[in-house]
């Protein structure tokens, strides 16, 4: 695997990481580069600056100094005046204070040393050949003295003269080639520090460049296909493209759109087959509404008519007819009889959720009343003694529930115990935001066996003789209860008699508790209560 292929398998962290590092070491080389050129610079400078420029001028001022000498000596030798000598002896000490300095500014330059230790050797030799005695005599003798080595010493002047002439042309030549390293590394700092600067400026160009084509521009093409597929063209593919951790990204956010385009098509298939069967449901729906409307008028009236003439036919021959006749006669009015209640509780199954669907505010107490109202003939005759907790207020439909508690407490007192009157709780309990509700009796029980089937419409565990009915009452009931987006089961563990229960939604504001939850319990409007408000107390 080539440099390419190591380097496409890199995370936007490492390149990072790389680019830091490289970086890094980058500025460090510039650093080190633009400090050497500053310490050459700094070297040079302080070399002209405390050393060959301070030498000439040291050099200059000794060569002053001598001159002054001579002037002096000359002065005295001329006029023999003690006053002339003065020059003389501050050029002693010029000479010994420059002579010094230029001692410990050429320490390091055999050259000037040399040229230094000629000069004076010149000046010791004019010094002691002339000036000592001349400055040594008295004025006459100063006079006669001068005058006889005047020739003797101009020509050894003229030597100190040369020699100092020669170490400040030395000098000179040094402070020369000291300005041109100068500039040379004045010239040469600048180059560097351009140079720095303009590999600064590259490698600023470089890391945008790198942080555009590896980061930027990778993730601007993702934003641009996401926001293609945003915008409905799920079709639209996201290219990878960048480091190994935005492709990774870009294939997940790839992976995705496919799914969700797989999911869209799968769901637009299921919409449309959707449609087609709302479609069929409402031509249904639409068919329904014709066989109601058919057996509620066309096929009841055929019944009534058969019923009639039947029993017409058994009053006006009556005394024609023996007791089969008349037993065959009362076998087809009792078939159109159950015929007709057949289809009226048909008509009442279709009908839930279907013609009945307003949901509001209903008062299940005021529900539970009327329905006892409805149902005080089968109440009195059977003796059933109905007891219940506080009923709550709930979201829903008031035909419909009405069905339900009628259904639930007819079949309670349907399916009795031959042997004891029925007694009937109905329990309400919170359960989060759903009322639980319970309807025990005492009657016969349904065998476990059974608790589905019940449920299940023209289900019947019983003869019609036995029990009278159309097995419609608690498929109504679990319809009913669905509708309003409950569950209805029996409870398999009570025992004897049944126990159904089931829920329905609580309102949302509604208390966690009924009203007044502490009362005593109170036989329902219509019901018998045995010596006692709780019928389960009233139980032997």
């Amino acid at each position: 695997m080539g440099v390419r292929g190591v380097a496409a398998g890199w995370t936007t962290r490492r390149w990072l990481w790389n680019g830091v590092g490289l970086a890094l070491v980058v500025l460090g080389l510039l650093g080190a580069l633009g400090g050497w050129a500053l310490v050459r610079t700094a070297s040079v400078t302080d070399q002209l600056v405390d050393h060959s420029s301070p030498a000439l001028t040291m050099s200059i001022r000794l060569q002053s100094a001598l001159v002054n000498q001579e002037t002096g000596i000359r002065g005295y030798g001329l006029s023999g005046q003690r006053d002339f000598l003065q020059p003389y002896t501050q050029g002693l000490a010029d000479e010994q204070a420059a002579a010094t300095a230029l001692r410990r500014l050429t320490a390091g330059d055999p050259r000037s040393r040399a040229d230094l230790t000629a000069a004076l050797t010149a000046a010791e030799r004019w010094q002691s050949r002339v000036a000592r005695p001349v400055a040594a005599a008295p004025a006459e003798a100063a006079v006669a003295l001068a005058a006889e080595r005047a020739d003797e010493g101009k020509a050894a002047f003229d030597a100190v003269r040369s020699s100092t002439n020669t170490q400040i042309a030395h000098l000179q030549a040094r402070r020369s080639a000291a300005r041109a390293d100068l500039d040379r590394a004045v010239e040469l700092r600048n180059l560097v520090f351009a140079a720095i600067s303009a590999v600064i400026l590259l490698l600023a160009v470089l890391i945008f460049e790198g942080l555009r084509r590896g980061v930027t521009a990778p993730l601007e093409q993702l934003s641009a296909d996401a926001r293609q597929v945003a915008r409905g063209r799920f079709d639209h593919r996201i290219t990878p493209t960048g480091p190994a951790d935005l492709r990774r990204l870009a294939e997940d956010v790839e992976a995705m759109r496919r799914r969700l385009s797989d999911e869209l098509a799968f769901t637009d298939q299921a919409r449309r087959r959707l449609d087609e069967q709302a479609t069929e449901l409402r031509r249904s729906n639409t068919e329904l509404e014709q066989f109601a409307y058919v057996a509620s008028h066309d096929l009841q009236e055929p019944l009534r008519k058969v019923a009639s003439f039947c029993q017409l036919l058994e009053r006006r021959y009556a005394d024609q007819l023996d007791d089969r006749a008349k037993q065959y006669i009362a076998y087809a009015v009792d078939g159109a009889n159950r015929m007709q209640t057949l289809i009226n509780d048909l008509l009442a199954f279709s009908r839930v959720g279907r013609l009945h669907s307003q949901h509001t505010t209903v008062d299940l107490e005021r529900v539970l009343a009327d329905t006892l109202g409805s149902l005080s003939v089968a109440v009195e005759e059977s003796g059933a003694e109905i007891g219940h907790d506080p009923l709550p207020q709930i979201l829903g439909d008031t035909t419909q529930l009405g069905m339900l508690w009628q259904n639930l407490l007819s079949n309670a007192i349907k399916f009795r115990d031959p042997g004891r009157a029925p007694r009937i709780r109905i329990e309400a309990e919170r359960q989060g935001d759903h009322w639980q509700f319970s309807v025990t009796d005492n009657g016969i029980g349904i065998d476990p066996e059974y608790a589905d089937r019940v449920f299940v419409i023209f289900q019947r565990l019983h003869t019609k003789d036995a029990y009278p009915g159309n097995g419609i009452g608690l498929a109504m009931c679990k319809k009913v209860v669905e509708f309003h987006r409950g569950t209805i089961r029996i409870d398999l563990d009570h025992s004897p008699g049944t126990r159904l229960v089931f829920t329905l939604p609580a309102l949302p504001e509604q208390p966690g508790q009924p009203d007044q939850p502490d009362q005593p319990d109170q036989p329902a409007d219509g019901a018998r209560a045995a010596g006692t408000d709780d019928p389960e107390q009233a139980r032997p």
